[in-house]
């Protein structure tokens, strides 16, 4: 089957390890099943696999990817969930200390197939496309854990760092649906202007001072936003984070965190359920992803170079096994 993978990781140069090819269909073990891949979409978490971040050699060649849609052999029409907990857990798999993400320990979705076990499969609504549906399992529904579990309520005032980006373009989407007064951030006018069609209520330079302090800040950009998030949160505000693509350890400040009694929670992916939930969400409301560009596989290297160098406005979507 064809597929999208890395063989030997390159930290330097992501791109470079990457290899677009044919691997041999897999196997389906009892209590999983083998998903024909009707869409995928693109995730940094595909740029660190490449780097080599989480993925040791012996694991390798490994196929990227963890956003999929496809159908069953038995003609099901599926989403899948990329969480995969230890056989033996049982509640929150994000929890799960041995939980691991497709791509990680097992293949990805970056390839004509993938095998998951059975319960990572959720029904796809007849009324999502299969390219909508494969932008929830990653981005969208990170962005929809970080915004449900945290208190906010309608009329909150969020920040969202880094507007662009597939999980920061969720938020203003899902947000806005939510009921909350939405601020984005992002460097460039026309990245701004994105985030206001996707229904921003305002867009801001990024480190611009703000007309008033907010709620929560959703923070996926890390070391060169983390001062500007803490400043603009009003006392007893949260801060909560899902990822640092531009650098993981910035200055703590504590100072600031603790004078205001300021709150850091982190959010890494979410459950099967919040999946089905957050599709019922999209298919009820009419929500749909934005997608910035639609590839074969044969051409990932080109959509995997434009995440890279934040060339991005929402996902990328790759037609795996079309």
């Amino acid at each position: 089957m064809r597929a999208a993978y890395v063989k030997a990781a390159n930290p330097a140069d992501p791109l470079a390890a990457l290899v677009v090819g044919e691997l041999p269909e897999p196997e389906v073990p009892d209590g999983w099943t083998r998903v024909r891949v009707r869409a995928a979409s693109l995730n940094h978490h595909d740029l660190w696999s490449l780097r080599g971040v989480g993925l040791p050699p012996e694991r390798m060649p490994m196929i990227l990817g963890t956003d999929a849609a496809g159908t069953t052999d038995e003609g099901r029409e599926v989403i899948v969930h990329a969480v995969i907990s230890s056989p033996d857990w049982s509640g929150d798999e994000t929890l799960d200390p041995k939980r691991t993400l497709l791509s990680e320990l097992h293949q990805g979705t970056l390839a004509d197939y993938v095998v998951v076990p059975n319960a990572n499969l959720i029904e796809k609504p007849a009324n999502l496309s299969f390219e909508d549906a494969a932008c929830l399992p990653t981005s969208w529904l990170t962005a929809y854990r970080m915004l449900t579990r945290n208190g906010l309520a309608p009329g909150d005032t969020i920040l969202i760092q880094g507007a662009s980006g597939g999980v920061a373009s969720a938020a203003i989407q899902l947000g806005r649906q939510l009921g909350l007064r939405v601020w984005a951030t992002a460097r460039t006018e026309a990245k701004r202007a994105f985030a206001l069609e996707l229904g921003a209520d305002a867009a801001f330079e990024a480190g611009a001072r703000l007309p008033q302090r907010v709620d929560a800040v959703i923070e996926t950009v890390g070391e060169a936003t983390w001062s500007h998030s803490l400043k603009a949160l009003k006392p007893g505000g949260t801060i909560v984070v899902c990822g640092a693509t531009s650098g993981y350890n910035p200055p703590a400040e504590l100072n600031r965190v603790f004078f205001l009694q300021l709150r850091v929670h982190g959010s890494t992916m979410g459950t099967r359920e919040e999946l089905a939930q957050l599709a019922e969400l999209v298919a009820a409301t009419g929500l749909k992803p934005r997608i910035d560009r639609a590839l074969p596989l044969a051409e990932v290297a080109s959509g995997l170079a434009a995440l890279d160098a934040g060339a991005v406005l929402g996902k990328v979507m790759v037609s795996a096994g079309g």
